[in-house]
């Protein structure tokens, strides 16, 4: 587990203190070099290592319940994609792997939005739910055609 420092006692600290005097430099530069991420635990948790991995790994089981929770949800009943989502964002907040996996995952979502709303995959996209309903249409129409109301299977009979 990443515990943000190597010496004993010391904790990662997010922000370069030469880049703090300086209005607006971390945002920027932030997003490309990766300034921002790591642990968000209280600076007391953080000054005391085993403290901090304890936090480390409280907050891992508390994510991984969530996301197996979510995992559970995809089959049956219940909003799985967002719990998923939801244990993603409780690691994200001591986790950069996690922090790396959520700007990926926002990112592709935003991408995939813009293109979902690009005139011509609209109009691809009307266009293929219009003919697959005619054709479950005609499907229909021949079955009722052929059979009527009556269902193929016979229930009077149970």
């Amino acid at each position: 587990m990443n515990t943000g420092s190597d010496e004993p006692g010391g904790a990662a600290v997010a922000a370069d203190s030469a880049n703090a005097d300086r209005p607006g430099a971390g945002q920027e530069a932030g997003r490309e070099d990766g300034s921002g991420l790591g642990s968000r635990a209280p600076e007391f948790i953080k000054a005391r290592r085993l403290l901090h991995l304890s936090w480390q790994v409280g907050v891992f089981v508390v994510g991984l319940a969530v996301v197996v929770a979510g995992i559970i949800m995809l089959p049956l009943p219940g909003p799985g994609w967002v719990v998923i989502f939801g244990g993603m964002a409780i690691w994200a907040t001591e986790f950069v792997w996690a922090q790396l996996v959520l700007r990926w995952t926002k990112r592709k979502v935003t991408e995939a939005a813009q293109r979902a709303l690009d005139p011509r995959v609209r109009r691809r996209n009307i266009t293929l739910t219009a003919i697959g309903l005619v054709i479950v249409g005609t499907l229909a129409g021949v079955y009722l055609w052929k059979f009527g109301l009556a269902v193929p299977w016979k229930i009077k009979d149970q």
